[in-house]
């Protein structure tokens, strides 16, 4: 009885100072309305082995976790994505390519763009009913065209349902990292989850994340009382921090990766694994400096064999164009509009770097 009229009152209009403006489908709905083939069902389980493989380190390939800052075009995505799947060809010997196709964009203040999950059309209202049905149908349309099944970031854990049959892998955000609803979340999935350090640059919290991740939880989600098994593969990965002051603090020299694996050896976690992110405060966002940090991480894991064990791979912001732009009527396909990114040439030569020295 009580339920039926929350409704109706929801339905009416204004609670508590949110309008309802439109109901949106069970995640179930929209998969039945947006279907995977048998054929990507088989290539994404083929895909997860292979990546799980390097988490658990049944496997000595190196994760390249590389494409644009936000996904916001369709078309420039799926060519982004089919460009690195000509390149993964050549290197899969050594490297598994998973293309970030990040739907979901945090934004510092709230205000800006984010990501096609809100806004399937930057210069367009927010929709996020349309936005959902975009992400879901560029995500199916990447796989097909490229083979590669992609990485997003969990922003909204309950909005994941939408995609949670199609992505291989999972990055928590460092806004995110602190909050006990993505934490229990990321320990109900069965891919890699990716913890990343909180903006305070602060290691035990990530790590916190990550026990939290491995763990068994009983919970609310979606409406409903769930129980998780714990996630294996949750792992953190290393953005670098801000101080006080606003300053960036780098943690992707020698001397963290050797605190980290410290902190690491202190705790009984499954799968010891880091991923660097060589992009946000690692870089302070000069997109180039990608080139010199990947250089470094992939230095240090040379120089010392329990590095070489821990790190698993790298995460790398990149497009067809470099660079970012303003959202405008006059945007440069390929191009980012939100943080700027390496592009495409300076990409493939990194990738091919990166298969020799890993």
């Amino acid at each position: 009885m009580w339920y039926n009229q929350f409704r109706k009152i929801q339905k009416a209009g204004d609670l508590m100072g949110m309008t309802v403006n439109k109901e949106l489908p069970l995640p179930a709905d929209l998969k039945s309305e947006e279907p995977l083939t048998a054929d990507i069902i088989a290539l994404k389980q083929k895909r997860d082995r292979e990546i799980r493989d390097i988490f658990t380190g049944a496997s000595d390939k190196f994760a390249v976790i590389v494409g644009p800052c936000s996904a916001d075009n369709e078309d420039s995505v799926c060519e982004y994505v089919s460009r690195l799947a000509k390149l993964n060809d050549s290197v899969s010997d050594r490297l598994v390519l998973i293309p970030r196709i990040y739907t979901n964009k945090p934004r510092t203040t709230g205000a800006g763009y984010k990501g096609m999950l809100h806004q399937p059309e930057p210069d367009k209202a927010p929709d996020l009913l349309a936005g959902i049905i975009a992400i879901r149908r560029m995500h199916i349309r990447a796989i097909k065209e490229s083979g590669l099944t992609a990485a997003d970031e969990m922003l909204y854990p309950e909005n994941r349902s939408y995609l949670d049959d199609i992505l291989s892998y999972e990055a928590i955000g460092a806004r995110s990292v602190e909050n006990q609803q993505h934490r229990l979340t990321a320990s109900g999935m069965d891919i890699p989850a990716g913890m990343k350090n909180p903006t305070s640059g602060d290691f035990s919290v990530m790590l916190n994340s990550v026990t939290a991740a491995q763990s068994s939880h009983n919970f609310i989600y979606r409406g409903q009382d769930v129980t998780t098994d714990g996630n294996p593969l949750a792992h953190v990965i290393l953005r670098g921090g801000v101080d006080k002051y606003g300053t960036c603090i780098p943690n992707y020299h020698y001397e963290d990766l050797m605190r980290l694996l410290a902190q690491y050896q202190k705790r009984e976690l499954n799968n010891p694994a880091a991923v660097i992110d060589t992009n946000h405060s690692n870089s302070d966002k000069q997109f180039k400096e990608q080139l010199r940090i990947v250089s470094e991480v992939l230095h240090s894991r040379a120089y010392n064999s329990e590095l070489k064990k821990l790190i698993k791979g790298v995460m790398i912001e990149s497009y067809i164009e470099e660079g970012c732009q303003p959202i405008g009527s006059n945007r440069v396909y390929g191009k980012s509009i939100t943080d700027p990114c390496l592009g495409w040439e300076d990409t493939r030569r990194l990738i091919l770097k990166i298969a020799e020295e890993a």
